[in-house]
């Protein structure tokens, strides 16, 4: 009877035990469901007032479904369609080999910063971070590149200046010394070379760190639209982001005058027009975004934890 009181105990406790991680899978569940929606609701919303008249937005604002649809925005985006497409080829080519110089340069630097037997590692560090406190500004900047480098109308004046991030520096300084220094010692004994070790050991065992960076310098040059301002005024050499905001200031100018004048001069979608900007410029990164999310997690955790 002993034996009977207690299984029945331990099926009640199990039970219990069921509903208690039922409940909590629930609740979990739900808020996992609430924060997606809340996080794919603002882009639905973008997407559906790119595809709404003006009219429609202007009387009724922004909805989950279009009011009115309309395709007019994307009609005078693509009204001169090589425009937008050479655009696109110029903001692929620097954001891939931007990305690539800068992870290769940032993850080089990193690991000199990192050699304990360095003598100037310290100072030259202190160096890299008093420039995120202090920087010659833009005057001096336009200057250096224009007149001494001759890069004005170059695509190099868009990804030299982005060429290396001090922030990224440290998380990719940081990550480096957490893989153990047993591991180049033991090359160096098989008489591997520094650069031997970096190419073969360390940058393999960095992968995470890399893809996180390099998500971040991917994002960088891809919405990079200032330094085209600055040094870029051949059109045939705008990327998308600068052509785009160029767009719309042109845009936002033929609306004002028509305004003014109290004359309809031309109905040009302003509103609309900047939605449907924000889905062409965005679309690529949520289209990348899912190849480096196995990486990305792992890189912010493991680089900002040492050991």
């Amino acid at each position: 009877m002993q034996q009977t009181y207690a299984s029945g105990t331990n099926e009640k406790t199990h039970k219990k035990i069921e509903g208690t991680y039922l409940i909590f899978n629930i609740i979990s569940y739900s808020v996992v469901i609430v924060a997606v929606i809340l996080c794919l609701l603002p882009f639905e919303m973008l997407v559906s007032g790119s595809f709404t008249s003006e009219s429609a937005i202007t009387q009724h604002g922004y909805g989950i479904i279009p009011a009115e649809f309309s395709l007019e925005a994307y009609r005078v985006l693509f009204k001169y369609p090589q425009d937008i497409l050479r655009a696109y080829g110029v903001s692929i080519f620097i954001t891939v080999v931007g990305t690539a110089v800068g992870l290769f340069v940032t993850s080089m630097t990193a690991y000199v910063l990192n050699r304990k037997d360095f003598l100037y590692r310290n100072k030259l560090a202190f160096f890299f971070y008093f420039t995120t406190l202090f920087n010659g500004g833009i005057l001096s900047l336009y200057i250096f590149f224009v007149k001494y480098l001759h890069l004005k109308n170059s695509l190099l004046s868009l990804i030299i200046p982005l060429i290396i991030n001090v922030f990224y520096l440290i998380v990719m300084r940081t990550f480096i010394s957490s893989i153990p220094d047993s591991i180049s010692e033991s090359a160096k004994i098989d008489g591997a070379g520094d650069f031997t070790i970096f190419l073969k050991l360390i940058l393999p065992l960095t992968k995470p760190g890399l893809a996180t960076i390099g998500l971040f310098y991917a994002l960088e040059y891809w919405n990079d639209w200032y330094n085209a301002m600055l040094f870029i005024t051949d059109i045939k050499l705008y990327p998308l982001q600068y052509l785009l905001f160029s767009t719309l200031q042109s845009s936002e100018a033929i609306a004002r005058l028509s305004s003014v004048a109290s004359v309809s001069m031309i109905d040009v979608p302003t509103l609309s027009l900047k939605l449907a900007m924000a889905v062409i410029a965005t679309g690529p990164i949520i289209l990348v975004y899912p190849y480096v999310q196995k990486y990305f997690v792992k890189g912010l955790t493991v680089g900002a934890i040492k050991g």
